[in-house]
């Protein structure tokens, strides 16, 4: 195996530092904020979409129905297997959620110049579009300016 370049082992390092930052709950945040993304979704499909065993999945997701974040409906457009949709309160633990993370995020970038936050967002996307690329699990497009996203 190659020896990572000291740029590319910095940057491991810094992800992992990046990743200690997560929060326990932090799979509902990221389950809802995918369900509410693409619309009701079923187990499969969420498993694809995270490249997760099912199984760990219907953890997660039994979390998210137990604390009524979440419900299970008939597929909307008449397929067989039932979906999860986002409850209301679901919705509202998803924006406290981003809510808190804009915050942090804001005292955290609070002395960086406009231009530095924009090319970290940048660089942000580029890695987490090149990460996708290869699974081929691509999230939802982010909507630039739009009230929610998530």
């Amino acid at each position: 195996m190659d020896k990572p370049t000291d740029s590319l082992a910095a940057v491991e390092y810094e992800t992992m530092r990046l990743g200690r930052h997560r929060h326990l709950d932090r799979s509902a945040y990221i389950l809802l904020s995918r369900i509410r993304r693409a619309g009701p979704m079923s187990i499969g499909q969420l498993s694809r979409a995270f490249g997760l065993d099912v199984s760990t999945l219907n953890r997660h997701t039994a979390a998210l129905l137990r604390e009524g974040l979440a419900e299970r409906i008939a597929d909307p457009e008449g397929g067989i297997a039932r979906k999860f949709r986002i409850t209301a309160r679901g919705e509202r633990f998803l924006d406290g959620e981003r809510a808190r993370n804009l915050d942090g995020l804001r005292e955290v970038l609070s002395g960086w110049p406009a231009g530095d936050v924009a090319a970290f967002a940048a660089y942000l996307r580029r890695f987490n579009d090149d990460v996708e690329r290869l699974p081929a699990r691509p999230w939802p497009a982010y909507a630039r300016g739009a009230a929610g996203s998530s």
